[in-house]
């Protein structure tokens, strides 16, 4: 499902160029007026139907997926060890794409009129930093219900670990309403499912109002963005994860390399780490001598749960939608992009082709515009196979990292 929906996509970005062109150069021309209000109409369907199913996805995907992991019956010290490392690298994942964003800044410069609207309720305030945790904290532990009518991200993904932990501490206790969680996850995933097979006429309804409506400059900064997160990801992949790895283990990156290869250009070739998990575990357990009760456990929740390629991205892309808007995001907020990003990344496992609902977790975590999903779904595909790539690598650098130090303990 996953290629066929990448491959309508880029047929709807396609003939959104033609059209968006076809209006930007001819302005007047019998039929424009018509066209463009129902390319609005599609997108802001579209648009809507994304921020329908955003709190029901976030609620029952990370409840869901943090009960589940209850099934696992592996020592305390490898858990520990296993999140506690999945943890650290992306977040130095996230790190180097905040800080290369703010550093080259792309989009900076650039406005983009058809976010004005979406902009307007969109006020920037500087606060003391112990004010700022005060409010980050009032923000997260609020009253559930109130949380999802007013789409407050933060206090939905609070609610959602919460009560994931309760289900999966209660055990047999709670089987029932573990079972009651999945079925409803089900049902939010059939209905994500029909918005992505919609997505490439509201893609195409947005590439329309973009194409037609903004400066060809938006265009030579987004080459821009491609740029910095490729060089950003496949310098976490080469130099990050490998220090990380050296540091713990002595493995270095040509050995890494030697035995991780065929999973990492596996992972590369079909932007899928599940689909990779067969490949990823033999390389490991064979090439690169992990124990298989531990790859057992760490490659099959890596490939859900670490993602430092897709957390960086995420990250990075808040930023420039940001610049793209411009809006200066403060450090309170980055830090918050930083937390949904992670959360983002690892929050919603098994939604096929669904990476733009928790991009739009993302953007609206700091209020920006949903409608920046027709910039970035275009260039996703390519991107894709890069943070693929390196989010594989993570998991064999922690399966590698957690069997060193369970040996030496």
């Amino acid at each position: 499902m996953k290629h066929t929906t990448n491959h309508q996509i880029l047929i709807g970005v396609f003939v959104g160029l033609l059209i968006g062109l076809y209006i930007k150069l001819n302005p007047h021309a019998i039929g424009t007026d018509s066209i463009i209000y129902v390319a609005d109409l599609i997108a802001d369907i579209f648009v809507s139907s994304l921020k329908m199913v955003l709190i029901p996805v976030i609620f029952f995907s990370i409840s869901v997926g943090i009960a589940n992991l209850s099934g696992h019956k592996q020592s305390s010290r490898i858990w520990f060890l296993t999140f506690s490392f999945f943890f650290i690298s992306m977040a130095l994942a996230i790190i180097l794409g905040l800080g290369s964003m703010n550093l080259f800044e792309p989009g900076r410069g650039i406005s983009l009129s058809i976010f004005s609207e979406q902009l307007n309720n969109f006020h920037l305030t500087s606060i003391p930093l112990s004010r700022f945790i005060k409010q980050f904290l009032s923000s997260i532990f609020v009253n559930p219900f109130k949380a999802m009518t007013e789409g407050n991200i933060l206090g939905v993904i609070t609610f959602s670990i919460l009560v994931g932990f309760a289900i999966a501490k209660g055990g047999k206790e709670f089987f029932e309403v573990k079972k009651i969680f999945n079925g409803l996850l089900g049902i939010t995933m059939k209905i994500v499912s029909w918005i992505v097979k919609f997505s490439p006429y509201g893609v195409s309804a947005l590439i329309i109002k973009l194409v037609s409506q903004q400066s060809p400059d938006l265009f030579i900064t987004l080459s821009k963005f491609i740029i910095v997160i490729i060089g950003m990801t496949l310098f976490h992949g080469i130099v990050i994860l490998p220090l990380l790895l050296y540091f713990f283990t002595k493995i270095n990156l040509f050995i890494l390399w030697q035995g991780a290869r065929e999973a990492i250009m596996t992972a590369f070739a079909t932007s899928s780490s599940s689909a990779t998990i067969p490949i990823t575990l033999r390389a490991v357990e064979k090439n690169l001598k992990v124990k298989s009760d531990i790859a057992g456990f760490v490659i099959p929740i890596g490939a859900t749960m670490n993602m430092d390629g897709t957390a960086l991205y995420e990250a990075s892309a808040a930023l420039f939608i940001a610049n793209l808007s411009g809006i200066d995001l403060s450090i309170g907020q980055q830090i918050i992009v930083f937390f949904t990003a992670m959360i983002g990344a690892i929050g919603a496992p098994g939604i096929p082709s669904a990476g733009m609902v928790t991009m739009a977790m993302v953007l609206q975590s700091v209020g920006l515009p949903l409608e920046a999903l027709a910039i970035l779904l275009p260039i996703d595909r390519l991107l894709d196979t890069f943070r693929t790539a390196v989010n594989v690598e993570g998991d064999i650098v922690v399966s590698l990292i957690v069997q060193k130090l369970v040996r030496k303990n």
